[in-house]
């Protein structure tokens, strides 16, 4: 798990990109409807966040990180929504593994110190 203190822009980046990866197998993976749209909210929640945090210069990717979204901020609950009721919504168990091990690592990020 991420340490809060210790959680810098670069390290935030990061645990996105390989969140994002998960997140798309899962959607793609998904057999219904609401499931895709379940995963689209999430995927684009972070998508908007990485744009945003992509704008910021090389020498800031040292500074401690701070969701810069709102959509970031009310992905968290569908985070928490997907970890709850992760082998109903995720049907390959290598991909549930795979977002269990990334999930609390994304949900740190948006916990306030």
């Amino acid at each position: 798990m991420i340490d809060m203190a210790r959680t810098t822009v670069s390290k935030a980046i990061v645990t996105l990109q390989e969140l994002l990866s998960g997140l798309d197998k899962a959607y793609w993976e998904a057999n219904t409807a609401d499931n895709k749209d379940f995963f689209y909210d999430i995927i684009h929640a972070i998508h908007v966040e990485l744009s945003e945090l992509n704008k910021l210069s090389i020498q800031d990717h040292d500074l401690h990180y701070e969701s810069v979204t709102e959509s970031f901020g009310v992905a968290q609950v569908k985070l928490i929504q997907l970890n709850k009721y992760m082998h109903e919504l995720v049907l390959h168990s290598g991909t549930a593994a795979s977002l269990e091990r990334m999930i609390p690592d994304a949900l740190t990020l948006t916990m306030r110190e």
